[in-house]
Order: C-alpha cells, then sequence, then structure tokens
C-alpha cells in the first residue's frame, strides 16, 4: 500500500447493513479530503471488517501508523471499556504500529455545535 497511514472510523455495528449507510458516506468524504490516507471503517460488532481484522490488514499492507476515531456520540460503556481493550491488544500484537485512538466524536464541541445547528435549522 503507498499510504503508509490510516485513519480509521470505528462504529458500532448493526444486524441491518442499511444502518451503515451514513458512516460510509462519512469514509467516502473523509477518504476525499485525505488522498494520501487510507481511510477505513471498522466495526464493534455484527458487521465487518473488526478492528483487530482491519488493523491487521492495514499493518500486512505496510501502514505504520493508524488514528481510530470512535464514531460514537458519547462516552459510553463500549467506548470507555471494549475500545481500550481493542486497542491494548492491537498494540501487542503489532509493536511497532504507531497507534493513536481519539475520543469520541460526540465529545468534540464542533460535533455539538454541528448537531445543534442541524436541530435549530428545523424550525
Amino acid at each position: 500500500m503507498a499510504n503508509k497511514s490510516a485513519l480509521i472510523l470505528f462504529a458500532h455495528g448493526a444486524r441491518d447493513p442499511r444502518w451503515a449507510a451514513p458512516f460510509q458516506r462519512l469514509q467516502s468524504m473523509t477518504q476525499a479530503n485525505l488522498p494520501d490516507v487510507n481511510v477505513a471503517l471498522a466495526f464493534l460488532e455484527f458487521m465487518t471488517p473488526s478492528l483487530p481484522e482491519l488493523a491487521a490488514q492495514l499493518v500486512a499492507d505496510g501502514c505504520a501508523s493508524i488514528t481510530l476515531v470512535p464514531v460514537f456520540l458519547g462516552q459510553g460503556g463500549h467506548v470507555l471499556r471494549d475500545l481500550p481493550l481493542l486497542a491494548e491488544a492491537i498494540r501487542a500484537s503489532h509493536p511497532g504500529l504507531q497507534f493513536k485512538v481519539a475520543n469520541a466524536v460526540g465529545e468534540d464541541e464542533t460535533v455539538l455545535q454541528a448537531i445543534r445547528d442541524y436541530c435549530l435549522n428545523l424550525l
């Protein structure tokens, strides 16, 4: 892979494949703005690829640096309990990998303002 860095958008996942459509659009939009970075989508459960599978594939393809963005509105149980365990397992499996985990997107003030603006524009 020519890209040596990746951005993983990490979402919960659902049994209904239609649920992933907004996340796939977000992935495409982000990729369009980051042509030199591999922007990929991984899921916690119900959908593929899983985070460990995707990280392993990216490393096998020559990726040296991954930034993980949890596309969750809050720091709930999955972000607080499940994600740290997954991140630690990835770091242990790929010791040379630079692996950074961002805060959940819903914790960011600009994301909250965008949601507020969306709500305000409905009235």
